[in-house]
């Protein structure tokens, strides 16, 4: 999405709007931590640096963890990477633990949480110690395509599942036994693909809102009658 041209800030600007809070800071330092690679302004044709309001939290961020925590570079540019890929950085004054406190995922089948993004990004160790799954149990899920890597990291839906399944393993419930799971999942999903095909096909300016509206509200339905359909035989009465 593209950001109007005045949501810009000029360095000049950034540095009238840090010196309240920060009287020492000067344009050399802010070019330092960029050169350090813990800011990335975009640029204007001819080369002039421009900064979001993203751009300006960050700063502060970086300088306040400097000046109130005596933090060293290294570790700062570890907190931002690990806010950046949706985890809590490491205590403050402490050096960066290897286990993420991770934000909540949201395992709730209304609509709205089927249209949620999230920009949790784990490493394969990050995976394994978030969700309490040995590295062996990882292989099984992937080699039935319970999770797969997005890019080079693991999602919040990989943590969703790799959770689910670590608390089923505690019952002595394997992968292997839950590949049925995976296989009606596969189902509902190419039903709900046949129900918004025909929308996204459709020409009008609303068609893809209205395809990923309709997704949502069937997945959320989906999930209830599986919900429903699983407690009412659990409640039938036994012979």
């Amino acid at each position: 999405m593209s950001v109007p041209a005045r949501a810009y800030l000029s360095i000049g600007e950034v540095l009238t709007k840090l010196r309240g809070d920060f009287p020492d800071i000067t344009i050399s330092k802010i070019r330092f931590l960029e050169s350090e690679g813990l800011i990335e302004p975009q640029r204007t044709p001819s080369g002039y640096r421009k900064f979001t309001a993203a751009d300006l939290d960050r700063l502060r961020y970086v300088l306040l963890l400097q000046r109130d925590q005596y933090l060293p570079l290294r570790v700062i540019k570890e907190n931002l990477e690990a806010l950046d890929r949706g985890l809590d950085p490491a205590p403050a004054g402490g050096v960066a633990s290897p286990r993420p406190t991770l934000t909540t995922v949201d395992n709730s089948a209304s609509p709205e949480s089927f249209g949620a993004s999230s920009d949790l990004r784990l490493s394969r160790e990050e995976l394994l110690k978030a969700s309490g799954l040995v590295d062996d149990q990882l292989v099984e899920l992937e080699s039935y395509g319970f999770i797969a890597l997005r890019g080079r990291h693991y999602d919040a839906d990989a943590l969703s599942v790799a959770k689910a399944v670590a608390e089923m393993a505690g019952f002595g419930i394997e992968a292997r036994h839950l590949r049925s799971f995976k296989s009606a999942a596969d189902r509902e999903i190419g039903l709900i693909e046949q129900v918004i095909t025909p929308i996204n096909r459709q020409k009008s300016s609303d068609s893809k809102a209205r395809a990923e509206e309709v997704q949502k509200q069937i997945a959320s339905l989906s999930i209830r009658l599986h919900a429903g359909l699983v407690r009412a035989g659990l409640n039938r009465p036994r012979q």
